[in-house]
Order: structure tokens, then sequence, then C-alpha cells
């Protein structure tokens, strides 16, 4: 009776393992990069819509960035590090990016320049100032830029690139675009497909 209770432990999924092995084998890792003056606090609302949606709380990482002011340098060489350290700890090969703002910017800076090209599977930006790094999206990146022609901050010709999904829509404000439903459903998707 010992022996079966073994190797049912062993055969069940997710008994007798480690959970952050298990929930790797879910989901690609999401990693939120904020914009200017902002904070990991910021994707709060967009990472309790995400649970809610199946995706475990092992599966999402928010990223402070040491220059709240966009510095691309400093910034991107943070996402280097906080993504290689998301890999080994979840197993996997590849992270999704979703970011706002500045964000954007400064994650593509990371793509392009600092070696995530080959660690990135999706890059979601929420009004991303994308155009301050490049104007096309990434060869091999999924890319999908959401902007609203409500935002006041970025302007929606900054965050379309040429060869991303460029989802366009309105009454939504810079800020809000950390904070609307509808947003929440474009992102789900962007990071399902």
């Amino acid at each position: 009776m010992m022996v079966m209770s073994i190797i049912l432990a062993i055969s069940i999924p997710g008994i007798g393992q480690n959970s952050k092995a298990f929930a790797a084998a879910e989901r690609t890792p999401v990693v939120f990069v904020h914009g200017l003056t902002g904070s990991d606090s910021n994707f709060t609302f967009i990472e309790s819509y995400l649970r809610g949606q199946g995706w475990s709380s092992d599966e999402l990482f928010a990223i402070d960035l040491p220059s709240k002011q966009g510095n691309q340098l400093l910034n991107s060489a943070a996402i280097s590090q906080f993504v290689d350290n998301v890999l080994r700890e979840t197993g996997h090969t590849k992270v999704n990016i979703v970011a706002h703002s500045m964000g954007g910017a400064n994650s593509l800076y990371y793509i392009l320049n600092r070696g995530g090209l080959s660690k990135v599977d999706k890059l979601v930006t929420l009004g991303g100032a994308n155009r301050l790094t490049t104007t096309s999206a990434p060869q091999g990146v999924e890319v999908t830029s959401i902007y609203s022609t409500s935002d006041t901050i970025v302007s929606p010709a900054l965050s379309r690139l040429t060869g991303a999904n460029n989802i366009q829509i309105s009454l939504v404000s810079h800020i809000g675009l950390l904070f609307n439903s509808r947003v929440n459903a474009l992102i789900k998707t962007a990071l399902s497909e």
C-alpha cells in the first residue's frame, strides 16, 4: 500500500513536484515594465485581472526600474538582469513583456540592444513611446501596440510600429490604459495568441 501511495504522488501532476516548475509548464512568464515616474505597482489592476483569467502569481513579475526618467541604458540593463532572473526561476526560455509608456521604448531597447531578442516571445505596449527606440517591430517578437486617441501624453503616432499589431482605442487616458477592462481583454488576447 505504501508503494502505491508513492507511485500516485509521483505520477499525478503537481503532487511531489516543485510548484514553480509545474507553473513553468503552464504559461510563458509575463514581465511588466512601467513608464516614467512609475513603479512595479502600476500593474496591480492588470495582474489581478490576469490572475482571474487563470494566470498564477508565479507567472507574473513586475520590475521597478532604476531610472524613473526613462534612461535607456540603465533601464535596459535592469530589464536584462530581471528577465534572466525570471527565466532562471521559472525554467522558461522566453518571457512576454507588457510595458506602459516609456516602458515600451525601454523594453524595445532591451530587445534590440541587450540580447532580449532571443528571450522575448511577445511584447505588448500600452501607450508605448515605442518610436523613441525604433519604427519597426523587432523580427521574431510578436508585438502588439495598444494606444488611445484620447492619450494626451504619448501620441498614437509615437506608439504605432511597422509590423506590429497596432490597436487603436478611444476614450481612455494615458494612465487609464493601466485600469481599463477593455484594455485588459486586449492584453489577454495578445498574450494568449
